[in-house]
């Protein structure tokens, strides 16, 4: 099996054994899978900034951070991403937070995906549903760590779902979004409890959180950017056919039958109740 590893970074100062811990999971866990690396540093400017073998260090697009790196990587990669089976996008953050699920990536794991239209991740939820941009949601895959098709990661056509901040943003830390934002009540709510410290209904907080002020409205700006591209991302690949798939749950079920007998249309709700390990149920 032969895969891409996509890696987005800002500089290494912030998370510098993240690189490394990659290739250990990779190492301990999928020994005998072939990988090629590319790293997408978005500190630099475009172009290859350093090559060894089957690693390319090469310059980003920090526009709107790991999605515009993902895309930048794509374009750098060009025909050649045909030659992989999978490819594996991740951040320089990916070990953070809940991470119990990273060890679920087995070779059983990654031979269920092949030839088949998913996105393989962790899959995170909201209480309830949301809108942005035209689609109604309510979960998602983890941008920091997951798996794709080639064929599904290039009809994306990009990444990125939102570039422009002028299209949500007010300016005024008492009431952070535009009126006619594309994003609905909820959605603004949760964003904005989540990233100041609140309690979005599921008993965890933000390990990184603040207080509204205009010193910290950029801040705030770019965190929920960032969410609101990660999770369109899942909804424009559920659009497109692409099924999300939990990989604690794959790994579960993996045990019990093969691939071929696996039921991939199975809800997202069913999937994290049926976990074994951390399952969450959703009304």
């Amino acid at each position: 099996m032969r895969v891409l590893t996509v890696l987005v970074r800002y500089g290494s100062e912030q998370y510098p054994e993240a690189e490394a811990a990659i290739d250990r999971i990779f190492k301990v866990q999928l020994p005998d899978v072939a990988r090629t690396v590319v790293v997408v540093d978005n500190s630099l400017p475009p172009g290859v900034a350093e090559h060894s073998g089957e690693r390319t260090v090469i310059g980003g697009d920090n526009t709107v951070f790991e999605f515009s790196g993902f895309t930048q990587a794509l374009a750098h990669v060009g025909d050649a991403v045909w030659s992989y089976d999978l490819i594996h996008f991740a951040t320089s953050a990916f070990d953070t937070l809940y991470v119990a699920y990273l060890e679920r990536f087995t070779p059983a794991v990654l031979g269920a995906l092949l030839g088949r239209r998913v996105c393989c991740g962790h899959i995170d939820c909201y209480n309830q549903p949301v809108e942005a941009l035209g689609f109604r949601m309510q979960h998602w895959v983890r941008t920091c760590f997951f798996f794709l098709p080639p064929a599904e990661a290039m009809s994306l056509r990009g990444f990125v779902s939102l570039s422009d901040p002028s299209r949500l943003f007010s300016g005024r830390p008492e009431e952070p979004f535009l009126p006619q934002a594309p994003l609905d009540s909820t959605y603004r709510r949760y964003i904005t409890e989540w990233l100041t410290g609140g309690d979005i209904g599921q008993g965890v907080e933000w390990h990184s959180s603040f207080g509204l002020s205009r010193a910290t409205l950029p801040t705030f700006h770019r965190k929920a950017l960032c969410i609101v591209n990660e999770q369109v991302l899942s909804a424009r690949l559920e659009a497109r056919d692409c099924r999300l798939v939990d990989v604690t749950w794959l790994s579960a079920m993996l045990r019990h039958r093969d691939a071929t007998a696996m039921p991939w249309g199975t809800p997202w709700r069913d999937q994290l109740a049926g976990r074994d390990r951390d399952a969450l149920s959703v009304v």
